[in-house]
């Protein structure tokens, strides 16, 4: 996985840096919910068991490089209705 410059600098923050790359890969490859911006990047949702929230990752429009990562309180997963 590639990272943009942006990312790097964020998991200096101390809420950033104990998000795990596995949590974050594990999200990449099963995501709960995926949503591309306008601008064509990536957002994907998944639950991580092991803090008990919902960790949203952004990658750019290539699929392949990570901007973002960070726990995300408001998202709620989508019912089987939607």
């Amino acid at each position: 996985m590639k990272f943009t410059q942006y990312f790097l600098y964020t998991r200096t923050r101390p809420d950033r840096a104990a998000i795990k790359m596995e949590w974050i890969e594990a999200v990449d490859r099963r995501p709960l919910a995926t949503q591309v911006q306008q601008d064509g990047r990536i957002r994907k949702w998944g639950y991580v068991e092991d803090v008990g929230k919902y960790l949203r990752i952004v990658l750019l429009a290539d699929g392949a490089t990570l901007h973002n990562a960070f726990f995300d309180r408001n998202f709620q997963e989508p019912s089987d209705e939607d």
